[in-house]
């Protein structure tokens, strides 16, 4: 590959986007950050790596930074991410996540950036028809969140098809797990992710777990979702990155999971054992639109990348929550 160009990552001060921050650096890759702190870190982003504070919202501001550090590919992280909240403010959703997509590509597009990697989400599928869930199974979405992002890869497609620019959509399963070093974490207040949620019961932050749901049509009644960790799924950004360069014609939407699930149950046992306690189980109905399971079909990333995951293990990722959430005990966060 020739001389490595700089790299603008949209929301990589927060959770997922910091961790693709550490992989591009690993990787020999200039980095810069595009981020509004609206739920992201100043502190997340290493020192070295460029910054600016701004909404990919503000086209002015975008162009800018496009510009004045001669980007060369994007990765757009940047957005909303929790599924209750859209569907009680879906206009919020489709500005942060849909409209705000828009502008950025739009900046892309007329700063010749030739390269664009999108973070995206299996809430595309639905209620998936089957399992594991491949790309080209139906796109239902049953909330405002699936939908905006569903929307933003009908854009990637019809842009790549009238520009000299290609796309990865990245649909990602249940993220988890923290920085191996301790470098980054999920640092946001009031996550809903239940490994983060079952590390803050474990670190006493909570004083208990609630499993909406034990009727679920799985081995132990309560959903079975497919987890895959942060530092696997940052990688396979990178490799998405190399792919688009290498083979500037093509464009792609993969499945970011392992293939196999584990239960609410198993999660929050896998915590016990790391801990040694046992965390308090509250018991609640099912969400409306819960799936019973939604797992990854993830041949096909693993046919068109060499990425191999490497933290492939529900107890490495609870291992690695853990000890990022004693990093934020300690700080007092």
């Amino acid at each position: 590959m020739s001389e490595k160009f700089p790299i603008l990552v949209t929301g990589g001060a927060g959770y997922i986007g910091s961790h693709a921050v550490l992989a591009l650096r690993d990787a020999g890759w200039p980095v810069v950050v595009i981020d509004n702190l609206v739920t992201g870190f100043r502190w997340a982003v290493p020192e070295g790596v460029g910054f600016v504070e701004a909404d990919i919202g503000d086209a002015q501001a975008v162009s800018a930074a496009l510009t004045a550090h001669q980007i060369g590919a994007i990765m757009h992280f940047a957005g909303s991410v929790v599924v209750p909240e859209s569907v009680e403010d879906p206009l919020k959703y489709y500005r942060n996540n849909t409209a705000n997509s828009r502008t950025l590509l739009e900046a892309a597009v007329t700063c010749g950036v030739r390269h664009f990697i999108f973070s995206s989400t299996a809430a595309t599928y639905g209620i998936a028809e089957t399992i594991p869930v491949r790309e080209d199974s139906p796109k239902r979405p049953i909330n405002p969140y699936g939908m905006s992002k569903l929307m933003t890869e009908f854009m990637l497609a019809d842009v790549a098809a009238a520009h000299p620019i290609n796309y990865c959509a990245l649909r990602y399963f249940n993220v988890a797990g923290a920085d191996p070093q301790q470098r980054t974490g999920q640092s946001t207040a009031g996550a809903t992710h239940l490994i983060k949620v079952a590390v803050e019961a474990a670190t006493g932050k909570r004083d208990h777990v609630t499993i909406f749901g034990t009727d679920f049509a799985t081995p132990d009644g309560t959903g079975v979702r497919d987890y895959i960790h942060v530092s696997d799924l940052a990688a396979a950004h990178v490799h998405a990155l190399e792919k688009l360069i290498a083979d500037p014609a093509s464009s792609h939407t993969m499945n970011c999971g392992y293939g196999k699930g584990f239960s609410v149950s198993e999660v929050l046992d896998a915590v016990d054992r790391a801990t040694n306690l046992k965390i308090e189980r509250r018991f609640e109905g099912r969400r409306a639109g819960d799936p019973d399971a939604l797992i990854a079909d993830n041949s096909k990333i693993l046919a068109t990348l060499p990425w191999r995951p490497q933290r492939d293990n529900l107890d490495l990722m609870v291992k690695d929550a853990l000890a990022w959430e004693r990093v934020l005990a300690e700080r007092g966060k």
